[in-house]
């Protein structure tokens, strides 16, 4: 019965991780060049970007919530599905679109299939058997950002051969070889908790809060330099779209392999070196030239999506398995909500100086280190609080 169960978990995980692998490659040929398209094809100046990247955060942030109490409620595999779905239908949308409006309708649609998340995050949490909850949501981060590596080069090439509207065309058939790999994985059962002795709600968990309040200032501080860093790339570095693509392809390769490798960390410990990775990002971006600089400045870039496993770890140390959903949906919003703001203030400072945002990142990361480091929770402290 037991070799029947590992059987079973081996097999999902194989799925999920094929699917990320997919969707991952789909998505780097075109996401990472957003930015420069409505720069280019729809003439949008650097704060116009900033706003319609912050657009694009606000319709991430408000579906993750639902999405984990739907999760919770429902079971994951469903919203998984319908995730992954609508997201070729979204992807092909952008693909057609001649018209801002219509563009501009693609992306926000390709922003609410950020509520896939959390069921997510879920799913291989209670598929992960015998693994920490960190190495195997690091998993998922690794299999799919290995396929952004792929993406981008791909991506950059096809668009400076047949134009940046057929990558999206091309991530589309990508995308449907993806979803055919998501519908294999198996339902799992909906966690209950006791009627007679029901858990802290969220809203009441004062150490999960807390936590909640560090994460969301180290998300801020980590992505404030990022939404218009491909635009510096181009418009202030001069880098071609080829060579773009070979920057955001060694920012994708970071992204798997710096989160293997923080996996190994306790989470804690990982969530502040990730940290460390995004600050050297900010410091070569700010200092360097060249592009094998640039190359390694985003694959040390690569800690920011390793921070997110690490965070995802020390928040589902601090709640009951029945809120796991709707924990992982919170974490999301939080994030999302920076996705929302940052991008504009970085606009706004990019127009005036493009070079200004990196040490600014620097010092608001080097704030976000020291905060982490004296007031997130310590593993025996979540331990007991359950």
């Amino acid at each position: 019965m037991t070799r029947l169960v590992e059987e079973s978990l081996s097999r999902n995980l194989f799925f999920i991780a094929a699917a990320l692998f997919l969707w991952g490659f789909g998505e780097g040929m075109f996401f990472n060049f957003v930015p420069i398209r409505l720069e280019n094809d729809f003439l949008l100046n650097k704060q116009q970007v900033g706003f319609a990247l912050g657009a694009f955060g606000f319709f991430m942030a408000i579906t993750h919530i639902p999405g984990g109490y739907l999760a919770d409620r429902f079971g994951r595999r469903p919203l998984l599905i319908a995730a992954w779905a609508l997201g070729m239908i979204s992807t092909l949308a952008m693909g057609l679109a001649r018209s801002l409006p219509f563009y501009l309708f693609g992306l926000f649609l390709y922003g609410v299939t950020a509520f896939v998340a959390s069921p997510l995050g879920s799913y291989v949490t209670a598929a992960r058997g015998k693994w920490e909850v960190g190495t195997a949501l690091s998993l998922t981060t690794a299999t799919f950002n290995i396929g952004m590596a792929l993406g981008p080069v791909t991506g950059g090439w096809v668009a400076e051969q047949l134009g940046m509207d057929a990558s999206y065309i091309a991530a589309f058939w990508v995308f449907v070889l993806s979803t055919l790999m998501i519908m294999f994985i198996q339902p799992q059962p909906i966690d209950h908790h006791d009627p007679a002795a029901p858990p802290t709600s969220l809203r009441k968990n004062a150490r999960f809060i807390g936590f909640v309040m560090i994460f969301a200032f180290a998300v801020f501080a980590l992505y404030l330099a990022q939404p218009l860093t491909p635009n510096f790339l181009k418009g202030v570095r001069g880098l071609t779209l080829s060579e773009t693509g070979w920057v955001f392809s060694a920012g994708a390769l970071g992204n798997s392999l710096l989160a293997l490798s923080l996996s190994r960390f306790n989470p804690r410990r990982g969530f502040l070196a990730a940290q460390m990775l995004v600050l050297l990002f900010a410091s070569l971006m700010w200092l360097g030239s060249g592009l094998p600089i640039f190359m390694l400045a985003y694959f040390l870039l690569g800690g920011f999506r390793a921070a997110r496993p690490m965070a995802m770890a020390q928040a589902r140390d601090l709640v009951h398995d029945s809120q796991m959903g709707r924990t992982y949906g919170v974490m999301e919003t939080v994030s999302a909500i920076v996705f929302i703001i940052a991008p504009p203030i970085a606009g706004f400072i990019f127009e005036r100086d493009p070079f200004t945002i990196y040490p600014l990142a620097i010092g608001l990361i080097m704030i976000s280190i020291l905060v982490g480091y004296f007031f997130s929770p310590r593993k025996e402290v979540a331990a007991s609080a359950n």
